[in-house]
């Protein structure tokens, strides 16, 4: 419940956040994101197509702790007596995995290490606006490439055939140009199919 007044969640993980999402359930409200990549300062919203925006009063420029994450005082994440959901993310050897890539803009596109093969992707372009947030999953496609994408708004399924993911067994590699824009910064959440030790290649 907040208080409209700078301050600290419990999240009872034991380990830092990687990534969490704030959403307001008494009101309307975006859906606030932070990502330990684009950094404590800067703040993206999962309904929207934005980039990254500075925005202190998001999480209060201050970085999660094993015990706690902080809120500022912008009514999406911390209006006084409005209650809000957070999902909060920390990685787990093996199963999930949290982080960035740089785009080429290269059919040959860069290969992301995560550990284990990928079950299902969530990526956003951080670096300009006007992208959407990106799901993949190894349920549409069961064999590589993967080019059915699901985004955060509410048009149908795309299967566009510039947005191409292999999904490897240990991690995922961008086969198309989209989500690969060339120098732009891109984050992602991955969790995995199986184990490490249990997988195989596609």
């Amino acid at each position: 419940t907040g208080t409209g007044s700078a301050g600290t969640v419990a999240h009872g993980l034991g380990a830092v956040p990687q990534m969490y999402i704030i959403k307001r359930r008494s009101n309307t409200g975006n859906w606030y994101v932070f990502h330990k990549d684009i950094g404590n300062t800067h703040r993206l919203r999962l309904d929207e197509t934005s980039a990254k925006v500075d925005e202190a009063v998001a999480f209060n420029d201050t970085s999660p702790t094993s015990s706690v994450f902080s809120i500022g005082t912008s009514v999406d994440v911390n209006a006084d007596a409005n209650t809000y959901v957070a999902y909060v993310f920390a990685e787990v050897e093996g199963y999930s995995k949290i982080g960035f890539y740089t785009g080429n803009a290269n059919a040959d596109g860069p290969f992301v290490f995560t550990g284990f093969r990928p079950a299902w992707i969530i990526v956003k372009n951080t670096t300009a606006a006007g992208n959407s947030w990106h799901i993949m999953d190894n349920k549409r496609n069961t064999v590589n490439v993967v080019d059915n994408m699901q985004f955060q708004s509410s048009a149908a399924e795309d299967t566009g055939s510039n947005t191409n993911f292999d999904l490897l067994s240990n991690g995922f590699k961008l086969r198309g140009t989209s989500q690969n824009d060339n120098d732009h910064n891109f984050i992602f959440m991955a969790f995995a199919e199986a184990p490490f030790k249990y997988a195989n290649s596609r």
